[in-house]
């Protein structure tokens, strides 16, 4: 019988589409910041994995420089797409893809730079967060020592109200959106200022469970109905500039079962759980939105003269 884990891999993340990843390759912003950090992170000489390695193009990147790249991948399609790929680029056969489930799957020999991209708004759908801690348990008890460096080095996450309009030609209807960041959205009004509610960093444990109560102060008056969840990946640390090479994941706007009327300077509370790597439903189900303390009924400040 199948696990949990293997039958969700037939519809979450291990198992998306090929034309899916095919889109991913024509995401400018995500393609340039992965090749920027790959190319300051790995150097000539390392040996590189790559799990979930999909078309193989950040395999690619690093080939660019080290000396040997393992490229594991769960989907059949998947392997043989990468294979295809590779092999009508310079340096493709530096890379090895291999058909491997990430969960199981450990080199050889040690490597220096771990890469993995099965990031999804919110950790949500992929496994990132779960073969990241996976991979860390395996590699020491394999190989001891340090762990390699890991790209992504962290995820930041933050939650934002939102007054988000559902209305299609008169068809009314609340569904999950996906926004590109930093481009003006239709129908769509920030109400509050984001809230960080995760901060992951990949080089300590991490928990798959997020368990969280935010306060917002509510900027205008309109009505709070979906909750905006941003995710930030910071894939490489700069040090040496005082900076970081990070991607900014397309927003998620996810509708309220019950929106809430607030007006400006309202404190609204959101709270929600889920699990790193569940699906949308599952965030869904336990996101709720409330008005803490109302405006109009906070205490007056007098000032004396």
């Amino acid at each position: 019988m199948l696990s949990e884990r293997e039958l969700e891999s037939c519809y979450l993340g291990q198992f998306i589409p090929v034309h899916y990843h095919h889109n991913m390759l024509m995401d400018t912003n995500r393609m340039h910041a992965f090749r920027t950090a790959i190319d300051h992170v790995v150097k000539p000489g390392m040996k590189v994995l790559e799990l979930g390695g999909g078309t193989g193009a950040l395999s690619f990147f690093a080939a660019q420089r080290a000396e040997k790249v393992y490229c594991v991948d769960f989907n059949p399609d998947m392997v043989q797409e990468a294979r295809r790929f590779l092999a009508l680029n310079r340096g493709g056969h530096k890379v090895e893809v291999i058909h491997a489930d990430a969960f199981e799957y450990l080199p050889p020999e040690p490597v220096d730079v771990v890469i993995c991209e099965m990031i999804h708004v919110a950790m949500l759908r992929e496994k990132q967060v779960e073969v990241i801690e996976s991979f860390k348990r395996r590699y020491l008890q394999k190989f001891g020592g340090e762990l390699p460096v890991f790209l992504p080095e962290a995820v930041l996450m933050a939650a934002q109200p939102l007054q988000q309009e559902y209305d299609f030609e008169g068809f009314h209807a609340p569904i999950v959106q996906f926004q590109q960041p930093g481009v003006p959205q239709s129908g769509t009004v920030e109400m509050a200022q984001p809230a960080v509610y995760s901060v992951t960093d990949f080089t300590q444990p991490n928990d798959a469970s997020y368990d969280w109560q935010g306060k917002f102060v509510i900027d205008r008056d309109g009505t709070v109905s979906a909750i905006r969840f941003i995710t930030k990946n910071i894939l490489s640390v700069v040090q040496e500039r005082a900076t970081t090479i990070d991607w900014l994941n397309h927003y998620m706007a996810l509708p309220l079962a019950t929106p809430v009327a607030v007006q400006r300077g309202d404190v609204l509370q959101v709270r929600f759980a889920y699990r790193a790597g569940g699906s949308i439903p599952s965030l869904q189900a336990k996101l709720h939105a409330s008005v803490l303390y109302r405006a109009a009924l906070q205490p007056q400040v007098m000032a004396y003269a």
